[in-house]
């Protein structure tokens, strides 16, 4: 017979967690002695090189080039009578976009949290003390006004009619016309010719027309390729190879030359017109591939289970399978509209003028030869912030859609 023990048992206390950032730093770079050299080293090297590079920033650069050429960064060769154009375009998307945040905003209460009072504080900062924004500055300040105005009209018409977020993609559409007609004048306007376009207002204008042209294509493509249809099939294929295997220089070298050669004598389209042909082409194979992907990631279940219910193939495709298979393909998808807008640069070397090719004419002026470390560093900034605006906006896009799930 067993007997047990009277004596208590002594237990110890639970360990104390550890938060902060001390612990942090105790845990991830400083938990081995030959981690905590590294870390050393390798921090001596980082502020080294970041002090060196500040010092240079504000002790060496002549940032003079950045502020006596931004019209011709902005807008190239664009009239400066002109400009009242660019101006309006600029209101015209901050009116979606401020209808477009109220609207998406809708249930949140309030719209505009501390955090959101604290960007726009910064932002509404910056326009004034940044010194090339100060000369426009009041004009900026209004702009961010009209679209915190603009977020609270699109809130109380989201409570107010419930369909109303569904005639947001419209605007978005029509507001891209309204862009394009003021940009190019018709209508009343006078005609401002392409040559004179430029800068960073042609590259926006080549990379959303090329977005919003090859994702339509892609998709087609995708399912092309998926089809058991053996001449859809087999022309999909080989739309998306022999395109994957040509470098984009080469096709927009093609575009500029050979589509005219497809079209009737005397018809020939604008540059800007088959630069963008030369990027939906290019892009569409790549953003095929993409959502082949997430087609594939769909569960065979997810067929059958429609062909259960009675759906066919088309019903099937547009209100099941497409839907899933574009959000699991997000990543990559914003991964290809981000190398679009990259690509952009090389169409200086089809004879447009738009941000890396307007940058180059600027150092070729003799007055700032040499000046090409503040040029450049100053268009990577611009890169980089819209490149940086399209995956946040991924991200949020995942978030709100649940793709972790």
């Amino acid at each position: 017979m067993t007997t047990v023990s009277s004596r208590p048992i002594q237990t110890s206390p639970p360990p104390i967690a550890q938060i902060g950032p001390v612990a942090w730093l105790r845990k991830h770079l400083f938990n081995t002695w030959y981690n905590s050299l590294l870390t050393v080293v390798l921090g001596g090297i980082l502020l080294g090189v970041v002090w060196g590079l500040l010092t240079w920033i504000f002790a060496v650069a002549e940032w003079v080039v950045i502020p006596n050429n931004l019209a011709l960064f902005m807008s190239g060769l664009y009239p400066n009578d002109q400009y009242w154009r660019i101006w309006a375009m600029l209101g015209v998307i901050l009116i979606m976009a401020g209808l477009s945040w109220g609207v998406l905003g809708r249930n949140l209460s309030p719209l505009f949290s501390r955090n959101v009072l604290i960007g726009i504080g910064v932002l509404c900062a910056a326009t004034i003390i940044f010194p090339l924004t100060r000369p426009s500055s009041p004009v900026l300040l209004g702009f961010i006004l009209l679209t915190c105005l603009l977020a609270l009209v699109g809130q109380w018409l989201g409570r107010q009619y419930k369909g109303v977020g569904k005639w947001l993609s419209l605007g978005w559409f029509l507001t891209y016309f309204i862009n394009l007609l003021l940009l190019g004048g018709g209508l009343g306007l006078g005609t401002v010719s392409t040559s004179d376009w430029g800068g960073l207002t042609l590259t926006l204008f080549l990379a959303i027309s090329g977005i919003a042209l090859c994702f339509p294509i892609g998709v087609l493509l995708a399912l092309g390729r998926r089809s058991t249809l053996p001449v859809v099939n087999g022309l999909s294929v080989a739309y998306i190879e022999l395109v994957r295997g040509v470098p984009l220089i080469s096709i927009l070298f093609m575009g500029q030359v050979m589509i005219p050669l497809f079209l009737p004598e005397g018809v020939r389209p604008d540059r800007i017109v088959r630069a963008i042909i030369g990027l939906t082409i290019f892009s569409s194979a790549y953003l095929a591939e993409n959502v082949r992907a997430g087609l594939q990631a769909v569960p065979r279940g997810q067929f059958e289970a429609a062909a259960s219910l009675g759906l066919n193939k088309p019903l099937t495709l547009a209100l099941i399978v497409l839907p899933q298979a574009l959000k699991t393909a997000i990543p990559a998808i914003v991964g290809q509209f981000i190398s679009l807008f990259q690509d952009t640069t090389l169409l200086g070397v089809v004879g447009l003028v738009e941000l890396l090719g307007i940058s180059n004419s600027i150092l070729a002026n003799p007055s700032y030869l040499g000046r090409y470390a503040e040029v450049y560093l100053f268009i990577a900034v611009l890169y980089w912030f819209f490149c940086y605006a399209m995956s946040l906006g991924s991200r949020q896009v995942e978030k709100a859609l649940h793709t972790g799930l």
